[in-house]
């Protein structure tokens, strides 16, 4: 979660690159679990989801932002949680994320200008780049994070997707509105 010290670093360009964002695409493996595979004896897949990341993405949905998956992978899982979640857009077994980004485009009427991006890895680079807000995990490929707007400090699985939500509402001056929810 982006703790009080994080606020501070949400200078002009954040503010700038962040502040019409309506749209949030996030990577799975790496990003929304740990980036591990993990089988059972059978040769089903398993895979671990973290609840805050979750509740990051519900927050910026009653922000009024729209959330997407795009995914090199294919998994029954990932579409449990996406549902479970109110994912707007889903797309798996896509290894050209940036096509299937430029297809979600046609789809929504959104485009780069109004689209961040967090990623992990080399499949997720193009993309990163290409949009308005491109972010990774600490532990993304070196690349990866050299040409990311913004990296999370927590890792991937671990809360990661749940700062870089709750870093575009603040932006967006929607944050404490929607945590004042809780109090």
């Amino acid at each position: 979660m982006l703790d009080a010290p994080r606020l501070n670093e949400l200078n002009d360009d954040l503010r700038a690159r962040l502040g019409h964002i309506g749209l949030v695409v996030f990577d799975v493996d790496g990003i929304l679990n740990s980036g591990q595979l993990n089988f059972l004896a059978d040769g089903r897949e398993i895979k671990s989801f973290s609840i805050l990341d979750g509740l990051g993405i519900k927050l910026l949905q009653r922000g009024g932002i729209k959330s997407a998956i795009i995914t090199g992978r294919r998994s029954p899982q990932v579409e449990l949680r996406a549902e479970a979640l109110g994912i707007n857009y889903l797309r798996q077994g896509r290894e050209d994320k940036i096509v299937a980004l430029e297809e979600l485009w046609q789809e929504t009427g959104f485009d780069a200008s109004r689209t961040a991006y967090i990623g992990d890895d080399l499949p997720d680079l193009a993309a990163i780049r290409r949009v308005a807000f491109g972010a990774t995990v600490p532990n993304g490929h070196w690349r990866v994070r050299e040409q990311a707007h913004w990296c999370t400090r927590l890792p991937g699985g671990s809360g990661a997707a749940r700062e870089l939500c709750e870093l575009i509402l603040a932006a967006q001056g929607k944050l404490d509105r929607l945590l004042e929810e809780y109090l």
